[in-house]
């Protein structure tokens, strides 16, 4: 059974850091696109950062320089470092897989992605 289990959220004042997992089962993370998402219950989904199976990663600008993805391979677990934190960062969290079809173009148009975490809360406040 394909599944992603997201988890290390919390609460962190601003400037503060996180990092999130996300354990994969039932197939490889290193074989297919993975990203992470974010989504604030009055805004859209948003893509947070995207990394290919050759290991290259695109971050929305909001993110860039304070976020990093990363995965294990080994432990099939998909992670982002997430460094001075602002309070619009506060959000859901969800990690995505697009399953046989690699990277869309648009890495961030989550509509493709077809299998998703349950999500996890960030929230960043003083």
């Amino acid at each position: 059974q394909v599944q992603l289990v997201e988890s290390g959220g919390g609460s962190v004042q601003p400037g503060g850091s996180l990092r999130l997992s996300c354990a994969a089962s039932g197939y490889s993370i290193g074989n297919e696109c993975m990203g992470w998402f974010r989504q604030d219950p009055e805004k859209e989904r948003e893509g947070v950062a995207v990394i290919t199976t050759a290991g290259s990663t695109t971050y929305a600008d909001s993110v860039k320089g304070r976020f990093t993805i990363s995965q294990d391979n080994a432990k099939n677990t998909l992670y982002p470092q997430m460094n001075s934190l602002k309070p619009e960062d506060t959000a859901m969290y969800y990690c995505a897989a697009r399953l046989g079809l690699g990277c869309p173009v648009n890495k961030f148009n989550y509509y493709v992605y077809n299998v998703w975490g349950q999500g996890t809360q960030v929230t960043v406040s003083s």
